[in-house]
């Protein structure tokens, strides 16, 4: 148990360095706030909150994986590397992908309630 206990402890720390460290997981991080207060002010679905906790999930692990990723190559290629240059590049080009993803998404599920919204007020 204590070796469970402590592995889950490794686990936050890992995610504690990803947003001390990395400016654009806590750019996700401040998304995934709003994207959750934006669900409970809209009274999303159960089914549209499994599409934005799916959406939040691939962003913030497409993230951390982008950032063990570049950690790593660092480590075996300090110096300038076309490969391992192209390597960082496809890990970024996942993150995007990802993040493109939730943006749709994202509108896929709140524009037409934030419409609905805007022409009930008006």
């Amino acid at each position: 148990m204590k070796k469970l206990i402590r592995s889950f402890g490794f686990a936050f720390k890992g995610i504690a360095y990803a947003t001390s460290s990395q400016l654009n997981f806590r750019i996700h991080l401040a998304a995934t706030v709003v994207a959750v207060g934006a669900g409970i002010a809209l009274h999303i679905s159960a089914s549209e909150w499994q599409w934005v906790a799916l959406s939040i999930t691939l962003v913030l692990v497409t993230e951390i994986f982008n950032t063990m990723i570049e950690t790593l190559v660092d480590l075996v290629s300090p110096g300038y590397n076309e490969k391992a240059g192209h390597i960082k590049d496809m890990s970024a080009g996942a993150v995007v992908i990802a993040a493109l993803f939730a943006i749709i998404t994202g509108l896929i599920i709140f524009l037409p309630k934030l419409l609905l919204l805007i022409n009930h007020a008006a």
